[in-house]
């Protein structure tokens, strides 16, 4: 019992000092230490250090640092050859001003469902949004939240075929792509969109009655300033050949998954040298790394003379998925330090006893642990690696498959995950100066509650008529 109350005290430590702004790349090893000092020390705190956090830590660098890099560095070719923003500014002009809260779910959605990281998202799409709120004199508090549905709701872990990170954890460990459970992930992302941008035009409706506008205050008005667009849209490329790197990502995914990879000779991956693993493990992760890489040559190809310096903006974005993957990492280690302890044990048996469908023990476990980490996919790498395949093994036996898993995992961790110690919620509010008081309640409503409808959704309507 005392070591549980150590996992408890260790894990409201991390979400308390992260709330406070702490860096997890140095809170979470100190943390996990805490787990093992009230564990009753049975294990060496050195040796925990560098024989279970650093091997964790670098286990989750192998296999997602490529995804990190190339999302990172995508994102920022995006912003600095003005493609995320002609891409936003077209979608405002198809809906109509009057349909701002629409037109900036879209706007975030079409960049988050083509590989562009959702911190550029909210970089170029908040100085739009903040013109429409304006000139539609709609509440500025409601800016995070429709910019939160559009950026990491169901591009990031319903729509099929996502290049999301939360969209690609679970394939190694079920031997999925990109698109598993495709019907079932479409009828999701259609849940979370339909009902969180309702509930945003139900909430912009009521203040209009209650005599509510846009308001503005310094904060605001900053944080749009620091963000404002630098280039005139007549500097912008079209609209025709900003889509076409988002629409390559999309298409070759698909292509190398379900194509070109599974056509390849690669019976040498059971050698010793190469892992002794198979292509059902690595072909999703090669399709995202290959599509994400061509659209990379190709957007730099069709935007070259849009760049003040294409070696610069490289760099930037490759320095620019360093601290992500090291916090997400650094959260994933510490998971592995706790899991490691004797009282995590009796913890995650009562998680998985609580059902006996491995469908719903899965989405319980990457929902808690999601919760509780403040972040999808670390919440997820932490949960697929303690019970992962345990739950693959149940699945089998029960002639479950393995797509359900995948997808449940991937909308699980898009659930909890997004309670107020969020490291995207707190960078979206400081985006758009505004105060986890002012705008939290309606992004728990698109982010957290409607996703877990969703997931709900999901689970029995593969109950009733299976996977597809």
């Amino acid at each position: 019992m005392f070591g549980i109350i150590g996992i408890v005290v260790s894990l409201v430590l991390l979400i308390a000092l992260a709330y406070r702004g702490w860096n997890v790349i140095l809170i979470a090893p100190l943390c996990a230490m805490v787990g093992l000092l009230f564990g009753g020390l049975d294990a060496p705190v050195i040796a925990t250090y560098t024989q279970v956090f650093m091997p964790a830590l670098g286990n989750y660098l192998i296999k997602f640092f490529p995804l990190f890099l190339l999302g990172a560095v995508f994102g920022k070719l995006m912003d600095d050859s003005g493609c995320a923003r002609t891409i936003a500014h077209k979608i405002v002009e198809w809906t109509g001003k009057e349909r701002a809260i629409i037109a900036i779910i879209l706007a975030c959605g079409v960049l988050t469902y083509g590989g562009v990281s959702l911190f550029v998202v909210a970089f170029a799409v908040f100085p739009v949004a903040i013109q429409m709120f304006r000139e539609g004199n709609l509440p500025k508090r409601l800016i995070p939240a429709a910019i939160a549905l559009g950026s990491f709701t169901f591009t990031m872990s319903a729509l099929p075929g996502s290049p999301a990170i939360q969209n690609a954890i679970p394939m190694p460990y079920f031997h999925t792509d990109a698109f598993a459970a495709p019907g079932l992930g479409i009828i999701a992302g259609l849940v979370m969109f339909g009902c969180g941008s309702a509930w945003l035009m139900m909430r912009a409706r009521r203040a209009r009655n209650a005599g509510e506008g846009y308001g503005e205050d310094e904060a605001v008005a900053s944080a749009a300033a620091a963000a404002a667009d630098p280039s005139p849209a007549g500097q912008m490329p079209s609209f025709a050949v900003a889509i076409v790197p988002v629409l390559l990502v999309l298409v070759l995914n698909f292509a190398f998954s379900k194509y070109i990879i599974p056509a390849m000779d690669t019976d040498y991956l059971a050698l010793p040298k190469y892992g002794k693993t198979t292509e059902s493990a690595v072909a999703g992760i090669w399709a995202i790394i290959l599509a994400m890489l061509i659209s990379c040559a190709v957007l730099i190809g069709l935007t070259w003379k849009r760049f003040r310096n294409v070696r610069q903006s490289l760099t930037d974005g490759a320095l620019g998925s360093m601290l992500p993957i090291l916090n997400v990492g650094s959260e994933v280690a510490y998971g592995a330090v706790i899991a490691s302890l004797a009282s995590f044990l009796i913890i995650r048996d009562w998680l998985m006893s609580l059902t006996d469908n491995p469908i719903i023990g899965l989405a319980i476990v990457v929902n808690v642990l999601a919760g509780i980490t403040g972040s999808a996919s670390g919440g997820m790498s932490i949960a697929l690696q303690a019970v992962g395949q345990t739950y693959l093994e149940l699945a089998q036996a029960a002639g479950i498959n393995p797509q359900i898993l995948h997808r449940v995992a991937a909308l699980a961790s898009g659930g909890l995950d997004a309670l107020p110690h969020n490291g995207a919620v707190i960078t979206l509010l400081a985006i758009c100066g505004l105060t986890h008081k002012q705008s939290y309640f309606d992004i728990f409503m698109v982010a957290v509650a409607f996703p877990l409808a969703s997931l709900v959704l999901v689970i029995v309507l593969d109950g009733m008529f299976g996977t597809f």
